[in-house]
């Protein structure tokens, strides 16, 4: 199943388990820590003090008491002391063994904090980018929905130089789309002419007498005849091409970060009609060139258009031939936008 990024408090999401922040002593703190104990009551710090606490990078699991959930999985991440003091392994090791303690318990649905990446200091940045791999390489062989919660702008962080990279992608698009209008007019010399940022193309005479020429009538087709025309559906092209790319299927839709009874839908039915960010999605795991995602998007009926920050977005990653569907939503999240797959 998927990784979905959103922002949201953590103490009100409705899925089986949620992860707490903790510190060692598991007896509540500030940030997320004193949020979750506070929602979930004084039955959760009672629970917490027959535990002994928590070595950092180790998991324990209690009842949820007041919270909308099931479970609550404590872990305590690393404090972050310039990255030579073995953190990043310890904080991978907060979110492996906070999985592996809800997949025993039987747990669908687990949302996560971005662990360390408050008093603890660790760098939003670089805990995303943990976060996200830890995540991803265990959803490679178990299937469960992973929410990564953020509760407001300064809690998420993509590199300034991907961002800056990103603006300047979608003000040229923009200005592209918007203020450079090519259009024919009047005039029979082939000349062109340049009004402010707009270029009128004139055709030349022999051109526009082609122009002015009546089309010769054809014959219009039955409904019965056009209906026997119908092209390859976007189903048919999405297994198609996974075959042709030697993947299996459940390669494809965990790459594109899609359910998998979702993708039997769209096994299952030749004229299934999916989302626009589903669509992208599976070209993203494709790694189709921006021809063929275009196409594939046309099978489904949508297209690519400089006149949406998602679509220009999509255009950038694709066209700098990144195919990581993680870091494409993270960039749609951080432009507020919807994400792919999921």
């Amino acid at each position: 199943m998927p990784v979905q990024i959103v922002r949201n408090d953590i103490t009100k999401m409705k899925c089986d388990a949620i992860v707490n922040a903790a510190n060692p002593t598991l007896l509540g703190g500030g940030g997320v820590d004193g949020a979750i104990h506070e929602a979930a009551g004084s039955g959760l710090l009672e629970e917490c003090r027959t535990l002994g606490g928590c070595k950092t990078g180790e998991a324990k699991l209690t009842g949820a008491y007041d919270l909308p959930c099931k479970y609550v999985i404590h872990t305590v991440g690393p404090v972050w002391r310039g990255g030579q003091n073995n953190e990043e392994a310890l904080l991978k090791s907060c979110y492996r063994n906070s999985l592996t303690t809800a997949l025993e318990h039987g747990c669908e649905t687990l949302a996560f904090p971005l662990i360390s990446s408050g008093v603890y200091g660790y760098p939003k940045e670089q805990a995303l980018r943990v976060a996200v791999d830890s995540i991803t390489e265990f959803l490679t062989e178990h299937d469960m929905l992973v929410y990564i919660v953020v509760f407001d702008r300064s809690s998420f962080r993509i590199s300034e130089k991907l961002f800056a990279d990103i603006s300047s992608f979608i003000d040229d698009k923009y200005v592209d789309a918007n203020f450079k209008f090519r259009f024919s007019g009047r005039g029979e010399s082939g000349e062109s002419a340049v009004l402010g940022e707009t270029q009128i193309l004139y055709p030349a005479a022999a051109n526009l007498a082609q122009l002015r020429r009546p089309a010769k009538p054809t014959k219009a087709l039955s409904l019965e005849e056009a209906l026997k025309q119908t092209d390859e559906s976007f189903s048919e092209m999405l297994l198609r091409k996974i075959d042709e790319k030697g993947m299996t299927d459940a390669q494809c839709y965990k790459k594109a970060n899609i359910d998998r009874k979702l993708f039997s839908k769209i096994r299952g039915d030749r004229l299934y009609r999916p989302s626009k960010q589903t669509a992208i999605a599976f070209a993203i795991a494709l790694e189709l060139p921006l021809g063929e995602a275009k196409d594939m998007l046309m099978k489904a009926g949508f297209a690519l258009s400089h006149s949406s920050r998602f679509d220009i977005i999509i255009e950038y990653f694709i066209t700098n031939e990144n195919y990581n569907v993680f870091e494409i939503n993270e960039a749609l999240f951080a432009f507020d936008q919807p994400l792919l797959g999921a």
